[in-house]
């Protein structure tokens, strides 16, 4: 499992374009093989975080790779983002909880 920390700021004037590029985005992302989940908060400051799960190195490298991905993240650069940062992250351990219903 590989995890990809993609945290940004939107430039004030990003709008409606920038839904509808993200939104498309994140559809084409769910078709890749090897995607597993993504999730998206946005913190008090205003800074995004989007947490995307991939199966493999070579799944987030066949993502990142896409010629659609690719025009997305010139038109992200030129267009929406302020500034981001990216961290491809292999997870060291982990651990997991789930609550069982009374009986």
């Amino acid at each position: 499992m590989m995890v990809v920390l993609f945290r940004s700021r939107l430039r004030p004037d990003a709008g409606e374009q920038y839904a509808e590029v993200a939104a498309r985005t994140l559809e084409l992302a769910k078709t890749m093989p090897g995607f597993v989940s993504f999730k998206t908060f946005t913190a008090a400051d205003d800074e995004r975080v989007s947490i995307v799960e991939f199966e493999s190195e070579e799944a987030i490298a066949a993502w990142y790779r896409h010629p659609e991905h690719l025009a997305a993240q010139q038109q992200g650069r030129d267009s929406f983002y302020e500034a981001y940062r990216i961290q491809v992250c292999q997870p060291v351990r982990e651990y997991d909880f789930t609550r069982k219903p009374p009986q």
